[in-house]
């Protein structure tokens, strides 16, 4: 069992990371092959392993944590364009935003962890662009993926229940 929590967290981690893995299904994928596994344990290991992966995300827009230089878009003074022009204004103005209503991210940030709309990976971003602590993105994010990923997990159990 300790392996498969160990995998699942891996596997939470990457997913959080890389968002085309899917830890979504993984999640059922496991609770249906082993159901011997409880779902608050699964629950607890898919939430530890996306928000330690999303923490990069956040810091990154945070400022906290600086990216190596491969990451990094090469600024040219000579192609700057309208549209990116556009687009950095927006961006700043989101950011404005977010810091005059800090209390709009928390509760975004919070349905978003457990119903995934808006995308989890976009409000971690804007949460780190809004300056939320980190104590309050680490508590809301494993709250909520928590409650998301043990509802997923005992579901399986719960329709075969009722199936019977």
């Amino acid at each position: 069992m300790l392996g498969w929590l160990l995998l699942t967290f891996g596997v939470a981690v990457g997913s959080a990371i890389v968002p085309l893995i899917s830890i979504e299904v993984f999640v059922i994928g496991l609770a249906t092959q082993q159901p011997g596994i409880s779902w608050w344990c699964i629950g607890i290991a898919v939430a530890a392993g996306q928000v330690l992966g999303k923490l990069l995300y956040f810091l990154a827009a945070r400022g906290s944590l600086h990216l190596p230089a491969f990451l990094k878009r090469k600024e040219r003074p000579e192609r700057t364009s309208a549209w990116r022009v556009k687009w950095k204004s927006r961006l700043e103005w989101v950011r404005e935003r977010c810091h005059r209503h800090p209390h709009w991210m928390f509760g975004t940030h919070a349905v978003s962890s457990v119903v995934g709309m808006p995308p989890f990976m976009f409000t971690t971003v804007l949460a780190g662009l809004a300056g939320m602590s980190t104590t309050l993105f680490l508590t809301t994010g494993v709250v909520g993926r928590f409650a998301r990923f043990s509802l997923l997990a005992a579901s399986p159990a719960a329709v075969a229940g009722w199936l019977h």
